[in-house]
This record gives structure tokens, sequence and C-alpha cells, in this order.
């Protein structure tokens, strides 16, 4: 039987080789076969760089942001609490951010936002400044009328030049003027 199988590949190999067809030696095993990588076709599908980069960066920012956090507000919860009410004593005027009841809360009335009077005043300059722009516009508004009114245009075409300048390149022509020898 092992003859008669060597026979029959014997015989396949001559017809192959005489026909320079190499399919049927690939099919009996004879000719060595590339798979390239076991016939795994490659498919193309999006990358995951960007969404391991975000889940990092949320990992990343979690451990340096949201953990400290946590523990501060837990240690100020259970070891500080919260303010307890108390008469005010004579004399005393109590700050700002002594109305707050929570520490954490107190600490950035304290160090972090404007005082109620520090906001107060710069709302009352915002309003003295929109005033003055309101007083000049009125007055400009004011002088076009009365320009209007007399036909006095000339102030339209006005361009006021100092005499320093003219002094200025005055002196500068003379001097060249002297160092040329015209003069």
């Amino acid at each position: 039987m092992g003859v008669w199988s060597s026979l029959k590949i014997g015989t396949a190999i001559t017809k192959c080789v005489g026909s320079k067809n190499t399919e049927g030696l690939k099919t009996l095993g004879i000719v060595p076969v590339r798979n390239m990588s076991g016939h795994n076709i490659m498919s193309i599908k999006e990358t995951k760089w960007q969404s391991k980069k975000f889940r990092d960066l949320i990992h990343y920012y979690v451990l340096v942001g949201v953990i400290p956090l946590t523990l501060l507000i837990t240690y100020v919860n259970v070891f500080i609490g919260p303010a307890k009410l108390a008469p005010i004593p004579d004399g005393y005027r109590p700050k700002h951010w002594e109305y707050y009841k929570h520490p954490i809360t107190r600490w950035m009335a304290r160090y972090i936002y404007p005082s109620p009077q520090q906001q107060y005043e710069k709302y009352l300059h915002q309003l003295y400044e929109e005033d003055e722009k309101f007083k000049v516009r009125m007055l400009a508004n004011k002088i076009n009328d009365m320009m209007k009114d007399r036909s006095d245009y000339k102030s339209f075409y006005y361009r006021p030049i100092s005499a320093n300048y003219y002094r200025i390149s005055k002196e500068k022509l003379e001097e060249r003027d002297k160092t040329d020898g015209y003069n």
C-alpha cells in the first residue's frame, strides 16, 4: 500500500513538472506554501489611541484632583464641622466671611471671592464710568447741533498742528544749510 501511494505521488509529480503547473504539487503538500500568518485577513479598524489617551487623562486628573479634594472635604467635615451660632459680643463687628456656616465656604469667601463691599464699589465705579461716557456723548451731540445751527463746518476740517515740530524742522533745515555752505 505504501508503494502504491508513492507511485501515485510520483506520477502526479511528473505530470505537474511536465506541465509546469505547481498547483497540484501544492495540494499534495510537496511544494512549500507561504500561508502569510495563517491566512488571517488584516481588517482595517479605527484606532483606539484617542480613547486610551482620554481614559489615561481621566485617571490622571482623578488621582491628582478628585482624590485629594475628597480627602480634604472629608477631613474638614469630620474633624472641623460646621460653625455654631453664638451671640455677637458688644463692640465687635463680624467680618464678611464669618456669616457662612461651612468652613470651606468661609475659606473661599475670605481668600478667593471679593467682599460684598468690593463688589458694590466696583459696581458704583462702573456706573460712574457709564455716566461720564453719557455726559461726553451728550456734550458732543450738543456741539454738533450748535455747529449745524450756526453753519460752522470748519471744525470738521481742522487738524491741530504743534509749532514744536515746525520749529524743530526749521532749525534742522537751517543747520543743514550752514553745513552745506549755502549761507
